[in-house]
């Protein structure tokens, strides 16, 4: 089973989705005039904007909730594994996936927020929802939907609780069994609560955990400042075959580069859409430039802090093929959470292991709470008239047994099953948002005008040209009768 579950990996992620997520993260740079660097400020800005209802969140509960679900185990294991696979060059290429992801991070949340609708007292919607509504293709809309609730409800958690039960394993000495136990518990009194309790936890948990990584992430690197020109030389010679010893594998540079950022922040592969969709704001682009910045957050810092940890201290090995040892600085460990936790085990020494299985457990477990919360969206989409009401709480107890058991499976099964729903999603929905770049580019010049007018943008599809944006026809009609 392991050997068919590794096959069916090696062909959805093979070089044509590397491609692919750098072709549609370049082709929407361009597009957009670089929508993703000249609003940073504005991103920032629109962070803070405290707009909320009974139906939304804030927007920086959404970005909160996005972040949960972008910043997890691939921020530290998977880093570490671009390193083994692809050399300190990965990490060149990992930031510029991260970069260029902006920009098409920024389309999908913008387009989630065009589509969005009320269902139960509540804004729902993300990329089935756009699909239908703006590609007019409700057999594709169901086919994303039934694929993204399989991932997030079956495939994709067992990686996080898996990563979990394996650091505490290392650092604590708890067994996986006593971790899943743990992890459930915890998890049902927060999906039990609904989308407020859920988006409250993220929004207070969330800032802490990535300020509190990046603060011991500084405190490595102040230790190993002697280090770091040499570093960073290191990873730009080896991102462009510069090196003498990693020369001969650029191309597994920017393939595990770009892999692990599309892992890590999933730009484009839909994930942060639903979360986005639920927001409140004025014009659909805010919440666009809001998740744009999330982005930053997961792969420029989060992610880069990990690699500069690993490689600063030099606690990594450089394996990319069987029987092809170009470094092996921890002989016998095998790439993952064990490089990071070594890493700061160099200046933190015994408590190192021990603030990493912390770091992991807030990184992975947020990123569970997302994960529900995308699954039982994409179940209301499948459902929308409610007409089973016992979909949900089932939904909710298979996710429970789906983490308690992925905490004791194999590392890599759990992996493999996590890159299947991940690559799957991207496939669809870069296709879904290159076809909708033209609604997309619509709402983002009617927001470039206004904010050249000076003005709080509003968003009227009427002005801008968009069709079938029944909520925000009846928004921007009540925004105008004021």
């Amino acid at each position: 089973m392991e050997a068919i579950i590794n096959t069916i990996v090696g062909y959805i992620w093979s070089d044509a989705l590397v491609y692919l997520a750098l072709g549609v993260g370049i082709y929407f740079t361009v597009m957009t005039r670089g929508v993703q660097f000249r609003y940073l400020k504005e991103m920032v800005r629109l962070l803070f904007d405290k707009q909320t209802s009974t139906q939304g969140i804030s927007s920086f509960q959404a970005f909160s909730m996005a972040l949960s679900g972008r910043i997890g185990v691939g921020n530290i294991a998977g880093v570490a594994t671009a390193i083994a696979a692809g050399g300190p060059g990965a990490v060149f290429w990992m930031i510029v996936m991260g970069l260029l992801g902006g920009a098409s991070a920024f389309i999908e949340s913008t387009l989630a927020q065009v589509y969005k609708h009320t269902v139960d007292d509540q804004y729902r919607g993300g990329s089935p929802f756009y699909i239908e509504r703006g590609l007019k293709m409700k057999p594709f809309a169901i086919l994303v939907a039934t694929v993204t609730c399989l991932s997030y409800g079956v495939l994709v958690p067992g990686v996080q609780a898996n990563t979990i039960a394996d650091s505490f394993n290392t650092a604590f000495n708890i067994p996986p069994v006593a971790t899943g136990f743990i992890i459930v518990a915890l998890l049902a009194f927060i999906i039990f609560g609904g989308i407020k309790r859920i988006a409250s936890f993220a929004g207070k948990v969330v800032p802490i955990m990535a300020i509190g990584y990046v603060l011991m992430m500084v405190i490595v690197l102040a230790f190993n400042a002697s280090n770091l020109p040499a570093m960073f030389a290191l990873i730009f010679k080896s991102a462009f075959g510069m090196d003498a010893v990693f020369g001969g594998i650029v191309g597994l540079a920017i393939s595990w580069g770009v892999r692990r950022a599309v892992f890590s922040n999933v730009a484009g592969a839909g994930e942060a859409t639903f979360s986005s969709a639920a927001a409140e704001v004025s014009h659909p682009a805010k919440q666009g430039l809001v998740q744009s910045f999330s982005i930053y957050i997961d792969t420029v810092v989060v992610c880069t802090a990990t690699a500069l940890m690993i490689l600063s201290t030099g606690m990594y090995n450089v394996i990319p093929a069987e029987g092809l040892v170009l470094v092996e600085n921890m002989p016998g460990i095998e790439a993952g959470t064990a490089f990071t936790q070594a890493a700061v085990s160099t200046v933190f020494s015994q408590y190192g292991s021990g603030f990493v299985a912390i770091a992991i457990f807030l990184f992975a477990f947020t990123c569970l709470i997302a994960y529900y919360y995308i699954a039982e969206t994409t179940l209301v989409y499948l459902d929308n008239k409610l007409r089973y009401p016992v979909l949900k709480p089932l939904l909710k107890i298979l996710f429970l047994i789906v983490c308690f058991t992925g905490s004791m499976q194999s590392v890599g099964v759990m992996w493999a099953l996590g890159d299947i729903g991940f690559g799957s999603m991207c496939y669809l929905n870069f296709i879904a948002i290159v076809l909708l770049s033209k609604t997309a580019l619509k709402v983002l010049k009617d927001y470039d005008e206004q904010m050249k007018l000076g003005l709080d943008p509003v968003f009227d599809p009427r002005k801008a040209g968009v069709e079938n944006a029944d909520f925000w026809i009846e928004y921007s009609d009540r925004h105008h009768k004021r």
